[in-house]
């Protein structure tokens, strides 16, 4: 009997802290779900003020680079030297006369 009402005590405390964490569970993901409208507006907002800028500006530069590099895979990583330039090289090189593609094997090094 002693323990059957120590059981049904403890029942009758458990119940009012469950339905407060239910309740703290359901702000959170309401406050969570405001919180990502928010930023998906922000962003949004954000995109549509730089539209302007990437139409005139990036875009075309982009477009520019493709027309020069041709085909990505025809260079190595870049590589940044010490004094803070960025090279990208060929991973097979041209003809400084010809423009044709250079042999690897007779490709000369300079020392």
């Amino acid at each position: 009997m002693k323990h059957a009402i120590t059981l049904a005590l403890l029942v009758s405390l458990a119940s009012p802290a469950a339905a407060q964490d239910s309740d703290e569970d359901s702000n959170l993901r309401e406050g969570w779900g405001l919180l990502s409208e928010g930023s998906r507006l922000i962003l949004e907002g954000l995109a549509e003020e730089m539209r302007p800028f990437v139409d005139e500006h990036l875009l075309p530069m982009i477009a520019e680079l493709g027309a020069l590099i041709d085909d990505v895979a025809m260079y190595e990583l870049p590589e940044r030297l010490p004094n803070g330039d960025i090279i990208i090289r060929r991973r097979v090189p041209l003809d400084p006369e010809t423009g044709e593609e250079l042999d690897p094997v007779d490709d000369p090094v300079d020392l």
